[in-house]
């Protein structure tokens, strides 16, 4: 697993898309449907876009209706760190990058993977990376 990554919000707006700020670091949500790899079938990785860190994979992704990638398991278990999130009158289970810790989305107990998660994600905090 790399090295911890942690940046001041100036250095983090730098590097990212003001949407990718918003989502990424004040765990903010796109709209559903909006995201560019809600639709993707492409084979390859999906990797953290704040930081590079490989977080799924296509052969994990499905199209769980829900307006946003949805995978079953992330590439490694050590990946994704998730958290109890509260907020907005919910119980929910958040996503976070291990590496940079960047609010992914959620994960959910819904999925038809083998543990029935769905690891519901926004595209903004995703970068693609296609198989070769």
């Amino acid at each position: 697993m790399p090295d911890k990554i942690q940046l001041t919000d100036a250095a983090w707006r730098e590097r990212l898309s003001p949407e990718q700020f918003q989502v990424l670091r004040q765990a903010g949500t796109e709209r559903a449907f909006t995201g560019k790899y809600e639709k993707n079938k492409a084979p390859g990785e999906y990797l953290c876009a704040g930081c590079g860190t490989p977080l799924f994979t296509s052969d994990s992704k499905y199209d769980s209706g829900s307006g946003w990638p949805s995978f079953t398991a992330p590439v490694d278990e050590d990946a994704v760190d998730e958290h109890r999130d509260v907020s907005h009158g919910m119980v929910r289970t958040e996503a976070r990058c291990a590496t940079c810790d960047g609010h992914l989305g959620h994960v959910f107990p819904d999925g038809p993977g083998p543990e029935g998660l769905r690891y519901c994600m926004n595209s903004a905090s995703l970068a693609f990376k296609p198989k070769e």
